[in-house]
């Protein structure tokens, strides 16, 4: 069984695009898969939520959301608005170590970034990783902003003692600038270690199967895809 924790630099970098990249290859592979989404915000009633553009894109049905708050705010903020329960780490943790027990892999999408709260008394998504023991898949920005905002969060997952599982570039634009150019380098820099992948802008518009094809190209080996992070620098004209 594995646990693998995505989270990213901020709101909107990504993060459900390569959660469901990352289950659509193991679902490639004939692996059993299932999503969790401890917590979903800005979706109210049966609207669709995260796990839904999961199922979209990637075809893994076995999927969670452990709570559901309509205001697009922090967890803690949308709970505290509604006047609904706030997630509990704890029983969040027991059932993802339940599905764990049944699925060679568990694919865990945060709310937001890696510290938001999840309740009032200060809970984060980096609580449940650390409960789980389970690495964490950083999702980032290709821009202005990125450098800073990823060095901030695997710092913090280093001092809370979270194995990182590497650093993706969620949407990669079609005419990538300078700024992007210049990032990519810099990124690996802050990660110790090469990219683990990078998702072309747009991904999250694709059908079923040419979505599993980009997922395939745009993810490392260690996600179960082909991406090749020498050869991404290659055709930016950087060093090696």
């Amino acid at each position: 069984m594995s646990i693998l924790v995505v989270t990213g630099t901020d709101t909107g970098v990504g993060k459900t695009v390569v959660t469901a990249a990352v289950a659509a290859l193991a679902r490639e592979r004939d692996a059993s898969v299932a999503v969790v989404k401890p917590a979903q915000t800005g979706v109210p009633g049966t609207g669709i939520g995260d796990v839904d553009d999961v199922i979209r894109l990637s075809g893994v049905c076995t999927t969670f959301e452990l709570a559901r708050y309509p205001a697009a705010l922090s967890p803690a903020a949308a709970a505290r608005l509604s006047g609904l329960p706030a997630l509990s780490v704890e029983r969040a943790a027991a059932r993802i170590r339940e599905l764990a027990d049944s699925h060679r892999l568990v694919v865990v999408e945060g709310a937001g970034g890696l510290l938001v709260r999840f309740d009032e008394e200060g809970a984060t998504l980096a609580d449940l990783a650390r409960a789980l023991s389970a690495p964490v898949l950083l999702v980032t920005r290709a821009g202005l902003g990125t450098l800073n905002h990823t060095a901030l969060t695997l710092e913090a997952m280093a001092h809370r003692g979270l194995e990182p599982a590497g650093v993706v570039i969620g949407s990669w634009p079609a005419d990538p600038g300078p700024a992007e150019r210049s990032n990519v380098a810099d990124l690996e820099m802050l990660g110790a270690r090469p990219l683990a992948g990078a998702l072309p802008e747009g991904a999250g518009l694709l059908e079923r199967d040419a979505f599993t094809r980009v997922a395939r190209a745009g993810l490392g080996p260690a996600l179960g895809g082909g991406f090749d992070p020498a050869a991404f620098r290659t055709t930016l004209r950087l060093s090696p």
